[in-house]
């Protein structure tokens, strides 16, 4: 079992910069690919960023490719979200997800994929 909690959201200007955290429990966290998602008021939710066991693997949605980047301290069981250069449609709650994968190279952009969930972090772009 995985558990997973969000930290670091809140409330930045257009322009702005914030990171957003995903600590991870459980002996086998480190072994997981992971990903970001996240849903706005009425949306859908939607891939953000992923990261394969081994970091080898990174793929990000077009919508925030160049501007917001995925990394992980194993070390710590820590998975990142550094958002650059934010915009009002930034504006989501962020979902850290975490899945077993067959190979270190794995990753995912389907929801369905992951296995483990956290409860997710507010993140709101003023403009």
């Amino acid at each position: 079992q995985v558990q997973l909690v969000e930290s670091g959201g809140g409330l930045v200007q257009a322009g702005g910069s914030l990171t957003v955290s995903c600590a991870a429990s459980g002996r086998t966290a480190r072994s997981k690919a992971m990903a970001w998602f996240r849903q706005a008021p009425g949306k859908e939710r939607e891939f953000v960023a992923a990261m394969s066991m081994s970091g080898s693997k990174i793929y990000y949605s077009d919508s925030v490719k160049g501007r917001f980047t995925i990394s992980r301290d194993n070390a710590k069981n820590t998975v990142y979200l550094k958002m650059n250069s934010l915009k009002p449609e930034d504006t989501a709650v962020y979902y850290c997800a975490a899945t077993t994968p067959y190979s270190t190279s794995y990753y995912s952009t389907e929801g369905p994929d992951y296995e483990y969930w956290g409860q997710g972090t507010q993140v709101t772009v003023s403009s």
